[in-house]
């Protein structure tokens, strides 16, 4: 999900404890229990490789989720469908070298090999995503 490009500041979100309970204090998992639906106050770099938000709460707290743990909602207040087409074109990419597999190589001549390389670096970066 692109968040900057679905919501801005204001927008209604609602936190999807499943996702973020693990990282939250008992208070904070309280309120939202009591209430889910929050309002995004501002934006966050996260990891360097996305954004989160920071929510103001029902109870007006604040509190940082990255993207994956809030779902949008339209003014009406249902739930927006996630782009999940940007996650499946990422896929597809891989989806070519599917049966491609790397052996370990033992010969100086196979260590040396451009190709066996560049074989273990697809397979290596197709376990990453």
């Amino acid at each position: 999900m692109r968040i900057l490009d679905q919501v801005q500041i204001g927008s209604s979100v609602k936190v999807n404890l499943k996702e973020s309970k693990d990282r939250l204090n008992k208070e904070i998992i309280k309120d939202i229990n009591t209430s889910s639906i929050a309002s995004i106050s501002d934006f966050k770099i996260t990891d360097g490789q996305g954004i989160g938000v920071i929510v103001k709460l029902s109870n007006g707290k604040k509190q940082w989720f990255f993207e994956n743990e809030i779902d949008l909602l339209d003014k009406n207040g249902n739930l927006i469908e996630r782009d999940i087409d940007i996650i499946e074109n990422n896929n597809m990419i891989f989806e070519i070298f599917n049966d491609l597999k790397f052996e370990n190589k033992n010969k100086i001549s196979d260590l040396i090999n451009p190709i066996n390389f560049f074989i273990w670096l697809i397979v290596s970066f197709r376990d990453v995503f």
